[in-house]
Formats: C-alpha cells, sequence, structure tokens
C-alpha cells in the first residue's frame, strides 16, 4: 500500500484492535467493533502452519460461540475460515478467558437458523448476505474438555 492510499492498513488496525482487546479484558470501546461481543480467534494456516490470530464478532446458541465468515460483505470468504476449516482445533479468547476449540462448519438447514439469530444481534449481517453471491458459512466453536 502506497502512502497515498486513503485506506487504512489492515494489519495496523488488527493489531490496534487486539491490543484493545487484551488491555481491556475482551471489551472494545471504539471503532467498528466498539460494543460489539468480540472473541479473538487464533488459528492454523492451511498453507503454512503459522498461527494466524483475527478479532471476530461471535453470538451464543447454547454453549456454542456462533461466528460468521461475513469479510464484511466480501465476495470472498476471509482467511480464517480456510484456516479453521483445514485445522479445526483452535485457540479463542473471550473476555479474559482463553481455551481451545473445535470449529464445526454449520449443514445448510442450521447455518440459516444460526446466521438469522446472529443478524438477530447484529443486522449488518443482513447486509453482508445481501451483497454476495455466496453463501456466507456459519461457524460453531466447541469449547474442548
Amino acid at each position: 500500500m502506497s502512502s497515498t492510499d486513503p485506506r487504512p492498513d489492515y494489519a495496523a488496525f488488527t493489531r490496534a484492535l487486539i491490543d484493545e482487546f487484551r488491555a481491556n479484558s475482551g471489551k472494545l470501546a471504539s471503532g467498528p467493533f466498539a460494543s460489539r461481543d468480540v472473541l479473538l480467534l487464533t488459528t492454523t494456516g492451511a498453507k503454512t502452519g503459522q498461527e494466524r490470530l483475527a478479532p471476530v464478532v461471535y453470538s451464543r446458541d447454547g454453549d456454542r460461540f456462533v461466528i460468521a465468515a461475513s469479510k464484511g460483505g466480501a465476495p470472498t470468504n476471509p482467511a480464517w475460515f480456510a484456516n479453521l476449516v483445514a485445522n479445526p482445533i483452535v485457540t479463542v479468547e473471550v473476555g479474559t478467558e482463553k481455551f481451545r476449540a473445535r470449529a464445526v462448519v454449520a449443514d445448510p438447514a442450521e447455518r440459516d437458523r444460526l446466521y438469522a439469530q446472529h443478524a438477530k444481534t447484529y443486522p449488518g449481517f443482513l447486509d453482508y448476505q445481501t451483497k454476495v453471491t455466496r453463501v456466507i458459512p456459519v461457524v460453531l466453536l466447541e469449547r474442548l474438555p
């Protein structure tokens, strides 16, 4: 990205979110994630095998955490989605808690129910689905013992 590029530096933006999350016990008070339930998702790179960390908005379905691979309504899935499909054991940070989880991509019927439920909490997700031709995947994060 050149110095004349008006787009924000995504890596710097993500680092700032992660720093704010960890400094404030999982709460974000600024930017587009302010007052939303956000978790930090650590995946293992599908190609590199390296750990990758991403802040992700979540909702709940019982004991499971629900995340949607929306990428803000972009035409492609976020990189974290390919990573967890290839390597479904992930690390989740919520508030001050950190634990291992299994990522399970919801089947079509469950996906529709969970996406609708997620969008009730975060109405912007309704807009995301209308922007794309792909079906935005929904992933369940199930805590491992």
